[in-house]
C-alpha cells in the first residue's frame, strides 16, 4: 500500500469517527444538559491533550491580543457552539437527518466566505452550495417520518446553526497572524471550550435546583465523544494528512454523513427513507465539488471537523 493511500485511509477513518459524534450526541442529549455535556467532554479530553504535548515536548505558544480574540471566537464557535447546538438539534430531529445536514459544512463555509468576506466563489462552489441546499431541503421536507413538523424543522435548523458555527471557526482560523501547531491548537480549543461552557453549565444546573443524575448510556456517550472522536480523530487525521495530498484528504470528509447515517440505523434503529437517500446524494456530491474546487480550504475544514468533534 502506498503512503498516499494509507494517508487517505487514515483520514477516512477519522471522518468516520467524526460522523459517529452525531449518534453520540443523540444518546447524550437524552439525559445530560448540552452545556454540562460539553464541560464533561472537554474536562475528559484536555488531560489527554496535555499528556500528548508533554510526550512530544511541545508547549503552548504565546499569542498576541488579536490572535487571542480570534482563538476565543474559535473556541466559542467550534468547541462550544457546535457541540451544544448539535446535541440540541438531534434531540428534536433524527440522527440520520442531523448527519446528512452536518455534511453541508464545506458548502456552508464557501457560502459564508462569499457573503461575509466578499470572496467570489467559482462555478464549482456555486453548484456545491446549490446541491447542499437542495439536499437539506430534501431531508427537511421529506414525506413520512414526521414530515415537516415544527419540532423536526427546529432540530434541523439547530444542526444548520451548528454547521454555521463551524464555518465561523474556519474563517477565524484563516485570520490568525501566526499559524498554531495542530496539537497546541487542539489543546487550546479544548481548554477554551471547557472555560466557556463552565459558566452557562453551572447557571443552568443552579436554576434546575435538582440533583444531577446521569444514566450509564449518556455517560458512556460523553466518554466516547471525548476520547475517541476528539482525541483519536485528531491523531488519525493528522497522521493521514501528513501522508497524502490536500485534495485526497479533503475528499475523505464525504465519510462524515455516511458514517452518521449508517450508525444511526445500526445503533439507534432509525429507518432511512428515499428522500433522505436523495438528500445524502446531493450533500455528498456537494462535498466533492467543494473539495475539488478549494482544496486548501476543504482541508482546513476537515482538520477542524476532527479537532472539535
Amino acid at each position: 500500500m502506498s503512503d498516499s493511500l494509507k494517508g487517505q485511509l487514515l483520514c477516512s477513518l477519522a471522518m468516520v469517527l467524526v460522523g459517529s459524534t452525531v449518534v453520540a450526541s443523540k444518546v447524550i442529549g437524552q439525559d445530560i444538559e448540552p452545556f454540562l455535556a460539553t464541560v464533561l467532554r472537554h474536562a475528559l479530553a484536555l488531560p489527554v491533550f496535555f499528556a500528548l504535548m508533554r510526550w512530544r515536548g511541545q508547549r503552548l505558544p504565546r499569542v498576541g491580543r488579536r490572535d487571542a480574540v480570534l482563538l476565543t471566537v474559535q473556541a466559542a464557535a467550534g468547541s462550544v457552539g457546535y457541540s451544544v447546538l448539535l446535541i440540541l438539534g438531534v434531540t428534536l430531529s433524527s440522527a440520520s437527518d442531523a448527519g446528512i445536514v452536518a455534511g453541508t459544512l464545506p458548502a456552508a463555509a464557501a457560502l459564508l466566505s462569499a457573503v461575509v468576506l466578499g470572496e467570489r466563489p467559482a462555478l464549482r462552489l456555486v453548484l456545491a452550495i446549490g446541491l447542499a441546499t437542495l439536499g437539506v431541503m430534501a431531508v427537511a421536507f421529506s414525506p413520512g417520518g414526521g414530515g415537516a413538523s415544527p419540532a423536526r424543522l427546529a432540530g434541523i435548523a439547530l444542526v444548520l446553526a451548528a454547521v454555521a458555527c463551524e464555518a465561523v471557526f474556519i474563517l477565524a482560523h484563516k485570520r490568525l497572524a501566526r499559524p498554531v501547531p495542530a496539537l497546541a491548537l487542539s489543546t487550546l480549543m479544548s481548554a477554551g471550550g471547557l472555560l466557556l461552557s463552565a459558566l452557562p453549565a453551572a447557571w443552568l444546573a443552579w436554576r434546575a435546583a435538582t440533583p444531577l443524575a446521569f444514566g450509564a448510556p449518556a455517560l458512556a456517550g460523553v466518554l466516547y465523544y471525548a476520547w475517541v472522536p476528539t482525541v483519536g480523530g485528531f491523531l488519525l487525521w493528522y497522521a493521514g494528512s501528513a501522508r497524502t495530498s490536500g485534495v485526497r484528504a479533503s475528499l475523505a470528509t464525504v465519510w462524515l454523513p455516511v458514517s452518521a447515517l449508517v450508525l444511526s440505523v445500526l445503533l439507534l434503529g432509525e429507518s432511512v427513507r428515499p428522500w433522505q437517500w436523495a438528500g445524502l446524494a446531493c450533500v455528498l456530491l456537494a462535498m466533492v465539488l467543494a473539495a475539488r474546487g478549494a482544496p486548501e480550504r476543504a482541508t482546513a475544514r476537515g482538520e477542524r471537523a476532527t479537532l472539535r468533534a
